[in-house]
């Protein structure tokens, strides 16, 4: 075994072990974090190219796998059903696996299937696929969905540069409320600017996934530079906020709610604006409210104007 796979493995197994404590003293919060933590690194080495890995196909099949059951795991934890739930008891009998992955030749204990690269659906895709957010359905040997263009969030673009009398627009998304902010994965917020018809006016922004999750807050304090002068933007265009997180069970990433912001709020200093349910209506047609408690997207705008 070379220094970096025992490196690896080591890590690795000391962060299993860690999740799996937190999962035992019933520190649920802690142990989510330790899990996703974990599938993340676990998927990243299982999808890398052969030169650059330390493991070969089976190996890095097998690594995919035991990610797949700390999301499984994870979901289980932020679940309020208990039926097919994946049990503490059924990841432990994973440790010695990802502990001599090296020389594991058995059939893997469980019917799961790797997590491919995360799918991201693109607008009204979501349409087409029968879903609740408080009724999954599937889970362990659940099928993998269509494949559609991975994107990665993150995706931020700088200010473009000034021009006399010209305004740019930077928008600072500070949190959004939620009932069940606790419970989504990797939150992020994909950002467009459409025009009345749906048509996009500048390049779709993705924020990175949130800085943390607090009571009924994800928060996350990033700006945003809109990528087109006020005065350029078309009668009617309106600025999308749509609010995405990951679903372990699906294995993809969905919208979970998207808010908007037409031209007569663009203005200094903070707003709070009204979630909507999915899917993304952005011809604002038929609209419905996420929910009728008081739980807004908090935003703060800045103009520049030379």
């Amino acid at each position: 075994m070379s220094e970096a796979a025992r490196s690896l493995l080591q890590r690795w197994g000391a962060s299993f072990r860690k999740g799996t404590d937190f999962d035992s003293w019933g520190q649920l919060v802690e142990a989510i974090d330790e899990y996703q933590i974990l599938a993340r690194h676990l998927q990243k080495e299982a999808q890398s190219q052969h030169n650059n890995s330390e493991f070969t196909e089976d190996q890095k099949k097998t690594i995919a796998k035991i990610a797949t059951c700390l999301e499984l795991r994870s979901a289980a934890l932020q679940s309020t059903q208990s039926q097919d739930e994946f049990k503490l008891e059924d990841l432990k009998k994973l440790e010695p696996i990802l502990k001599n992955i090296l020389t594991y030749n058995k059939e893997f204990p469980f019917d799961v299937q790797p997590v491919p690269l995360r799918k991201i659906l693109a607008p009204g895709e979501e349409e087409h696929l029968e879903f609740e957010e408080d009724d999954e359905e599937g889970g362990a040997g659940a099928g993998s969905p269509e494949s559609f263009p991975p994107r990665v969030p993150g995706t931020l673009l700088p200010r473009l540069p000034s021009e006399p009398g010209m305004t740019l627009l930077t928008i600072n998304i500070e949190k959004i409320g939620l009932k069940d902010a606790g419970q989504c994965i990797d939150p992020y917020i994909t950002v467009s600017v459409k025009d009345l018809n749906g048509i996009d006016l500048t390049p779709v922004q993705d924020t990175p996934v949130a800085l943390r999750k607090e009571d009924t807050y994800v928060h996350f304090n990033v700006d945003i530079e809109i990528q087109k002068h006020i005065e350029r933007l078309t009668k009617g265009a309106a600025i999308f906020f749509e609010f995405k997180h990951y679903k372990p069970k699906k294995r993809f990433t969905s919208t979970k709610c998207f808010a908007f912001m037409e031209m007569d709020e663009i203005k200094p200093g903070a707003i709070v604006i009204e979630l909507y349910k999915k899917p993304t209506d952005f011809k604002r047609k038929k609209l419905q409210l996420l929910t009728k408690k008081p739980l807004y997207l908090h935003l703060h705008q800045t103009l520049h104007k030379e």
